[in-house]
């Protein structure tokens, strides 16, 4: 059978490109940022959060893969694990950018571990659980949020927002900007402003400029210790399921530290 790979993607600040472009970053939108607090104060009303344990099902799906197991993810701001138990044997996938420089990696069920290239880790890595990185979004100045529009998701109507960093790497009209690199899309609920979906792109090891979009979709929430956590997600990938995730339990506030996430 053989070993798919999942890429999994981190926003990280990076202190030199904060300062290497500040004289050019543009500036927030009042209306995006408002937007996206209202989204973290439906999502947290009560006492901060600072990481989250979720346990449950998962059924993967990759090319003629097709199984049914167990998930564990773990996350908090900056950092995550995932860890999936499937009958071809264990995937995790771990991304950490809470130290100087990002770092990645994933492995299948031979256990080798393969290092996610830096242009793959320059999204939020807690794509899974939306209260952490609008959190994060909202308290770091690094980060852009634009008001895109207001839109129909799935049927539902929705507040598209967009949050990335500014700057551009590139060193040829043929590289991707920084700043697309880094795009994070969030799809809020119009109504509730509970998020419905987040979108943003990964790409081939070998190939930055190619860009396969991942959707990840939330439903199903219910309140854990004063926070809304969905315990439906979903992940596309160019728009085909890839994982589905039905949690049984979730712990927050636990104490996790970045260490404990390899």
């Amino acid at each position: 059978m053989p070993i798919v790979r999942f890429v999994f993607v981190i926003i990280v600040s990076v202190p030199f490109l904060a300062a290497s472009f500040a004289q050019q970053t543009p500036s927030s939108s009042a209306q995006a940022v408002t937007l996206l607090k209202q989204a973290l104060a439906a999502l947290n009303a009560g006492t901060p959060t600072t990481d989250v344990t979720l346990s449950g099902s998962v059924h993967y799906i990759a090319g003629s893969d097709d199984e049914n197991g167990t998930a564990n993810l773990q996350a908090l701001a900056g950092a995550s694990r995932v860890a999936l138990n499937l009958p071809s044997g264990p995937r995790t996938y771990i991304a950490n950018t809470t130290g100087n420089s990002p770092s990645g990696t994933w492995s299948g069920p031979d256990g080798v571990k393969h290092t996610i290239p830096f242009h793959n880790l320059l999204t939020d890595p807690v794509w899974f659980f939306p209260l952490l990185p609008i959190a994060r979004g909202l308290s770091n100045s690094g980060y852009v949020i634009t008001y895109v529009a207001q839109e129909t998701f799935d049927g539902q109507a929705v507040q598209h927002v967009a949050v990335s960093q500014p700057g551009n790497l590139q060193t040829s009209d043929s590289e991707p900007s920084f700043s697309h690199l880094s795009q994070f899309d969030y799809f809020l609920d119009s109504t509730t402003f509970l998020p419905v979906a987040i979108k943003f792109t990964v790409h081939p090891d070998t190939n930055d400029l190619l860009d396969i979009l991942v959707e990840a979709r939330f439903s199903d929430y219910r309140a854990v210790n004063g926070a809304q956590v969905p315990f439906h997600v979903q992940r596309l990938l160019n728009n085909v399921l890839a994982l589905d995730f039905q949690f049984e339990t979730a712990a927050l506030n636990t104490g996790l530290s970045a260490s404990q996430l390899q």
